[in-house]
């Protein structure tokens, strides 16, 4: 099967060549044919390798060696089991649709092949993360990610706020990278290898090992590591307070915000802690630290969606609560859950996005919600597959969202670790956040009044796909509306047939008393931490948790929030301005996104300027240049200027000179 994981891994790098080196050859036919096909050769690569798995066969093994270094190997080598498998099926298949609706959306940009060939390239960069079997694979693949994620967000580079956009996430990941680096470093520091396996393996050994961590004293040796790998995810999947890239980087075209900041890329973190289960169960510090910055993050990340008008905005803070929501499953070890809906948050969150784009499209650029409304009479196959998406969301009964958000919901309850009071208020709340601003968002674009013609022109965005401000909106060409239906399936289904074996049988990993496992299991989780086990009844099942469902308080608050946006946008449509205004400091607040772009720019951005500046004056200008440079010019010019005056030209003054000193010679002699 080697063969098989290199044709998965590489088949989309030989379309990202072809389109990026000989685009101007292929023309964009072949730029779009050769990279959505070497997807779908990775993509039934996939397939084949899942197959085998099922079929009870792993591997773990080194493919090339890199080099050698003081008794370290450092290998490019695959690690396939249950969660590499689903992670390649998750990232072939959604590229696939991407790749495919790509052709649609981008049809009139002069960069056609440019972009086929970085989306492609992101492919091949996310499966070589994915199955990577060491950190420095994995490091490899994670800075490649960010760098096409930099690239795409970009891509349309003669937009100021699109630069601005990709500089800012290229700059706060590397915030994110510095601690995954110093935590990598720690683990090869104690281990003395980059192999998952032999790092789990020794682990256990290194428990009640302690370091000293500068300002924070004396702590563990697994805490730091955790902790340091975990700022790395909080970069990657956007956590709090390492977000605020994120709802900028919509800048880029919507393929890339469904493919990269929704579907995969920002999952990597999640897919990371995952990994690192083993590690991360051996520090509850490190857990509950996960914990609390997930529940931030899923809730008060909820609320900004509230205020947003741009389509695509709103959807990007529904993407960064539910990386809280998969971040809270990971600090109360409930790993499995975490990946269930990392899967099914996939399905429906790029459906969302895709959706979003051929609303776009159809509004003739126009992302702003406010001049929507009605356009369920315009683009049936949108509005259906956007209600889909949403439902799936809000996690209603049967739909795949509910199975995976539910499942966390109830881990989360059964939590006793620090934090976990505060994560299950924070999750139930987002429920109902969660419900209010997807519909609010739905009513908006697809019910109520048309009010696309009252759009002023700044609300279009040309951007080389011009059209006519009052023309009307239309659906969408089947290359767009095609990997909508494709991706509404899995999202609706998925989560009934993926919920028995990945949480009630426990698909991924194992469940262990030691915490230390004897082989290589995709996820371990120490028994003392099993929250999902409250789910494990000898009843429970798809259609039972499905019905059970309609009677719980997730549900009601769900339904409630869907009820309120339902009163304020269709109802009473004047309400919510009314509201605005009353509310004004607390919009405000959230029209500012709590402050942390002002916080970053004045203290990070404005304090580096001033450092800088200070350097500049105090220690460019004033050390080197005044004192080194123009410094010894001056004192070897002051002390010419003295010896100046001794050399007079005069004979006499010199023979004086010549007198006095055999004088004072003779006097010192005579002294002596």
């Amino acid at each position: 099967m080697k063969a098989t994981y290199l044709i998965a891994a590489f088949a989309p790098l030989v379309g990202a060549i072809v389109a990026g080196l000989f685009g101007k050859y292929v023309g964009r036919k072949g730029a779009h044919t050769v990279t959505i096909l070497g997807v779908l050769i990775s993509f039934i690569a996939s397939c084949f390798v899942f197959s085998d798995v099922l079929a009870g066969n792993t591997f773990n093994g080194s493919l090339y060696t890199w080099m050698v270094s003081g008794g370290i190997r450092f290998e490019v080598g695959f690690l396939i089991d249950k969660l590499t498998v689903t992670m390649m099926l998750v990232v072939t298949s959604v590229s696939l649709m991407v790749h495919i609706y790509t052709i649609g959306y981008m049809v009139d940009d002069p960069g056609y092949q440019r972009f086929f060939s970085y989306i492609s390239l992101f492919t091949f960069s996310m499966m070589m993360l994915v199955m990577s079997n060491n950190f420095l694979q994995l490091f490899f693949g994670w800075e490649a990610v960010g760098l096409v994620s930099y690239l795409l967000i970009g891509f349309w580079f003669k937009r100021p706020t699109a630069i601005f956009a990709n500089m800012k996430a290229f700059l706060v990941n590397r915030v994110g990278d510095l601690g995954f680096l110093l935590g990598i470093g720690l683990v090869l520091a104690y281990t003395g290898s980059l192999d998952y396996k032999t790092v789990f393996e020794k682990a256990k050994a290194l428990e009640n090992i302690s370091i000293m961590m500068g300002p924070f004293g004396v702590v563990s040796l697994m805490t730091a590591t955790c902790i340091l790998l975990f700022i790395g995810a909080m970069g990657k999947s956007a956590q709090v307070p390492l977000h605020v890239w994120l709802p900028d980087s919509m800048e880029g075209p919507t393929p890339i915000s469904a493919l990269i900041h929704a579907a995969t890329m920002v999952t990597a973190g999640i897919f990371m802690v995952s990994r690192m289960s083993p590690l991360f169960e051996m520090s509850t510090t490190a857990l509950s630290f996960v914990l609390i910055i997930g529940a931030t993050t899923a809730l008060f990340m909820g609320f900004l969606g509230i205020i947003q008008y741009d389509i695509k905005r709103v959807v990007a803070y529904s993407t960064l609560s539910q990386l809280g929501y998969m971040t809270v499953a990971l600090g109360v070890s409930a790993y499995s859950a975490a990946m269930f809906h990392l899967v099914t948050h996939a399905f429906f969150k790029a459906l969302l996005f895709l959706a979003a784009g051929s609303v776009i499209i159809g509004m003739h650029h126009n992302q702003d919600i406010r001049y929507m409304g009605g356009l369920k009479k315009y683009m049936k196959i949108t509005w259906i597959t956007s209600l889909i998406g949403s439902l799936a969301l809000i996690g209603f009964p049967f739909l795949s969202g509910f199975y995976s958000k539910d499942s966390i919901i109830e881990a989360v309850h059964a939590s006793k670790i620090f934090g976990s009071g505060y994560a299950n208020f924070a999750v139930m709340a987002g429920v109902f956040v969660t419900a209010f601003y997807s519909f609010r968002m739905y009513f908006l674009v697809f019910h109520g009044k048309e009010r696309y013609d009252q759009a002023p022109h700044d609300a279009h965005h040309h951007d080389d796909h011009g059209h006519g401000h009052d023309a009307k909106p239309h659906e969408s060409p089947w290359v767009v509306t095609l990997p909508l239906v494709l991706l509404a399936i899995p999202s609706v289904i998925l989560g009934f047939y993926m919920f028995e074996p990945a949480i009630l049988k426990n698909w991924f990993g194992t469940v262990t008393a030691a915490g230390s496992p004897t082989g290589l299991p995709a996820i371990v989780v120490n028994a003392a931490n099993d929250t999902l086990a409250v789910l494990r009844t000898p009843n429970n099942s798809s259609i039972n948790m499905a019905i059970h469902g309609l009677t719980t308080l997730p549900f009601i608050l769900a339904m409630s929030g869907v009820a309120l946006a339902f009163y304020l946008y269709i109802v009473n449509p004047a309400l919510p301005a009314t509201l605005r205004q009353r509310f004004s400091g607390i919009v405000k607040v959230l029209e500012e996104k709590y402050y942390f772009d002002r916080f970053n720019d004045f203290f990070f951005a404005g304090g580096s300027r001033k450092l800088g500046e200070g350097l500049f004056r105090f220690g460019d200008r004033a050390v080197i240049d005044g004192a080194l440079v123009n410094g010894s010019a001056k004192g070897i010019g002051a002390i010419s200027g003295l010896l100046r005056h001794l050399q007079t030209g005069y004979i006499y003054h010199y023979a004086f000179v010549m007198v006095a000193g055999v004088l004072g010679f003779l006097t010192w002699l005579l002294l002596r």
